[in-house]
């Protein structure tokens, strides 16, 4: 329910009276949980990056070449986002609170602590496209800034995607599998078209002046 809250009115917005309301409960039986409400964002946040590492972390040990698994899991994020996207929502929330929210000490050290996760989620990819690349299979792009692309053009669907039109998982596999499609066809090796669904692209042989 705080998840539901914190994801339609943003963290500032919402108050413990919201919870409550959504929870059917008194605020006094959050209260017994949760010293104050950013204890609770916390915790939805910590929950939603399990969610994340729980979806990723088996699609990592798919068998196949580098780009292979690095599709796997991209999908598997995907798939984690449309299927708890109230969740995924207040993550993002969270990293816009790390960059410019005014927190105090110990809450910034909640807050770092929630961030480290996150940058080990982003190792895990940054990992399985090194390995793509040392076969051949990604193209010889920047890992860093091609793995930051990548996750950004799935977490982009926090934005544009609505679950109440959601006709269930097929439609979300459907979905998940055509983002995938749309970001690793961009850095995939060229000529590499073992784990290809539709035929690269041919290279220009006009010459540029």
């Amino acid at each position: 329910m705080a998840a539901e809250c914190f994801m339609e009115q943003g963290f500032h917005a919402t108050s413990i009276d919201d919870v409550a309301r959504r929870l059917g409960a008194t605020k006094g039986r959050i209260y017994h949980h949760y010293p104050s409400k950013i204890e609770l964002f916390f915790d939805v946040h910590r929950a939603g990056m399990e969610l994340l590492f729980s979806a990723v972390e088996p699609a990592s040990q798919v068998d196949g070449d580098g780009i292979t698994v690095l599709a796997a899991m991209l999908e598997a994020h995907a798939m984690a986002i449309l299927e708890h996207h109230t969740f995924e929502s207040v993550v993002a929330q969270g990293v816009q609170m790390h960059r410019f929210g005014a927190t105090t000490p110990a809450q910034r050290e909640i807050l770092n602590e929630l961030i480290g996760s996150r940058d080990r989620f982003e190792a895990m990819f940054k990992k399985a496209a090194t390995t793509a690349r040392k076969d051949g299979t990604l193209a010889n792009v920047d890992i860093s800034i091609a793995v930051k692309t990548l996750l950004g053009g799935i977490q982009w669907s926090l934005i544009w995607y609505r679950p109440q039109s959601d006709t269930g998982p097929k439609s979300r596999r459907h979905l998940a599998e055509q983002m995938v499609k749309t970001l690793v066809d961009g850095v995939r090796a060229r000529g590499n078209t073992q784990a290809a669904s539709a035929p690269a692209p041919a290279r220009s042989t006009r010459k540029r002046g």
